[in-house]
């Protein structure tokens, strides 16, 4: 199977700086477009930003929120994560949501 590395942010420069940089292969805009890849199983990387302009687009903290979910329901596989918001609260709230994602991960590696 192969994994997307998947890329969350409206600005294309933030995209031109993080992306190329770190071989990030899927850019996305919206937090639905990155939650339905991320539903697939096949995501082994995002990097998140967290203001993606028009609320109806929904923010970082969306999928966030999403992939803690489906690590607490153990629906997803483990992914590497990383927060580039300059947003400090929605940093601050996309890191919290994600850390519970590892933990819940972990939980369920030490089940089976």
């Amino acid at each position: 199977m192969e994994f997307m590395r998947v890329f969350l942010d409206d600005e294309l420069e933030a995209l031109e700086r993080k992306k190329l940089a770190r071989g990030f292969d899927t850019w996305v805009t919206t937090a639905a477009e990155a939650i339905e890849l991320i539903s697939t199983g096949k995501v082994s990387e995002v990097s998140l930003d967290h203001d993606l302009g028009p609320e109806e687009v929904g923010s970082g903290y969306d999928v966030a929120k999403f992939i803690e979910e489906k690590a607490f329901l153990n629906e997803i596989p483990r992914l590497k994560w990383h927060v580039h918001s300059a947003n400090p609260v929605g940093r601050k709230r996309m890191t919290a949501a994600l850390t519970n994602a590892d933990r819940f991960w972990d939980q369920s590696e030490e089940l089976n």
